[in-house]
């Protein structure tokens, strides 16, 4: 079979730019869509193409009539969901052609792509059920038909390692036609997507993550990690795309072993909890000795009361340690900040002063959103007012700020202009 897998454009609205023109931040990576290219490396025995809207929005026409595909899989964030609807309508209107959505939106709200335009939904890690359901469009687990009107039935999937199907490496080939968009931004450096564990051990209250493969937390084989940095050869900085990429400690030091032994010469951005930089600073170094160069650490708050709320499972006490360790091996941090919407005009003052004294050199402020289907969402549903999902990019308040909503925009904004105006 012919099949495209599509990664949606940029979705979303803005509500301060709508509303107060205050223009939305733009992205610090403008990365691959690794999800598809491991999807499709368990295609083999299919005409597999992606197509990759984020760069090019009008390829989808372009490919939906030139390639004329048997299938197209849609993968789709909440910001995305409406967006993705669109283009299956449009599919549907021009083609015979099965559609199949999958991501993050369909594991948490599958009930939503419970539409016409739709005609299976995979729920989770997509992997091997994506395969399984080409190989038959029979009953597969973790996959649901639709059928609308009705509730969804399907019957949920008992993840394992065999749905990362690791063995076959990333199809990082079939977007080579993109591959020069995939920048690391100001610095224009070209990036490549790996990644080394799928799920999370951990359960933080706003994150998307842990449904994803049932709750589970499984890391790949140190040698295929080194198997998909090695086919980015020419590519200068590779980012790891995991929740935590210390979330397994041996795997995490045996890859950044294996990385000097085989005299692998890279810039690398990886994610790693504040607790684990402390408690685990031997791997750190090792990870340094490796060509680490960047930290992306979700700091989230700065108050205890506040992480306690997010279930962080650790006290504000650690950040400054961890800090202090980046700082000393020289590695860069990008730190995340989550604003609530129940600042006030001293929780914007604090935050500031807080990341000023901790010289975090790239503060990321996001807002404090309760995406459908997390443990946040079900303890702030009573207080969501804005419904439409187009405008959950975590850069808008869904629920009432407890400042005047102008003012709350206006010193959400500043923030970002402060800590990066300065760097350009």
């Amino acid at each position: 079979m012919k099949v495209m897998l599509v990664n949606p454009p940029n979705a979303g609205k803005s509500i301060p730019e709508e509303k107060y023109g205050i223009k939305a931040i733009k992205q610090l990576f403008r990365g691959e869509p690794l999800g598809l290219e491991e999807l499709a490396a368990n295609l083999e025995e299919h005409d597999v193409r992606i197509v990759d809207m984020k760069v090019c929005e009008q390829d989808f026409t372009s490919e939906l009539e030139a390639f004329r595909p048997d299938v197209i899989g849609f993968s789709s964030v909440t910001c995305e969901a409406q967006t993705v609807s669109r283009l299956a309508k449009q599919a549907k209107l021009h083609h015979d052609v099965t559609t199949i959505v999958g991501g993050v939106h369909a594991t948490y709200q599958p009930e939503w792509f419970n539409r016409e335009e739709f005609d299976y939904i995979v729920i989770g890690l997509g992997k091997q059920s994506f395969r399984e359901l080409l190989d038959g469009f029979g009953d597969v687990p973790g996959v649901a038909k639709t059928n609308p009107g009705e509730s969804l039935r399907y019957t949920p999937r008992a993840f394992s390692m065999d749905d990362l199907v690791q063995e076959k490496p990333p199809r990082y080939d079939l977007v080579e036609k993109y591959r020069k968009q995939y920048v690391v931004e100001r610095v224009n450096l070209p990036v490549g997507f790996v990644g080394t564990s799928v799920g999370c051990p951990y359960a933080c209250s706003f994150c998307a993550i842990p449904r994803m493969t049932g709750g589970q937390y499984f890391s790949r084989e140190p040698e295929y990690v080194l198997r998909d940095i090695e086919l980015l050869s020419e590519i200068p900085v590779i980012r790891l795309v995991d929740a935590n990429t210390f979330g397994d400690p041996d795997q995490a030091l045996s890859i950044a072993r294996m990385i000097q032994e085989r005299g692998i010469k890279k810039t690398f951005a990886l994610d790693i909890r504040a607790d684990a930089i402390v408690e685990k600073e031997d791997v750190l170094r090792e990870w340094k000795k490796a060509g680490l160069g960047f930290a992306v650490v979700g700091f989230e708050e700065i108050c205890d009361d506040k992480l306690n709320s997010f279930n962080k499972r650790y006290s504000s006490q650690i950040i400054p340690k961890a800090v202090e360790i980046l700082h000393e091996l020289d590695i860069k941090i990008l730190g995340d900040f989550i604003v609530s919407p129940d600042y006030t005009e001293a929780d914007f003052d604090r935050l500031e002063q807080y990341i000023t004294d901790q010289a975090i050199e790239l503060p990321v402020f996001t807002i404090l959103t309760p995406m459908p289907g997390t443990p946040l969402y079900q303890s702030m549903k009573d207080r969501v007012l804005i419904h439409d999902l187009d405008y959950y990019t975590y850069m808008n308040a869904v629920v009432e700020t407890r400042l005047p909503e102008d003012v709350f925009y206006l010193r959400f904004s500043e923030l970002y202009k402060r800590f990066h105006e300065r760097k350009r």
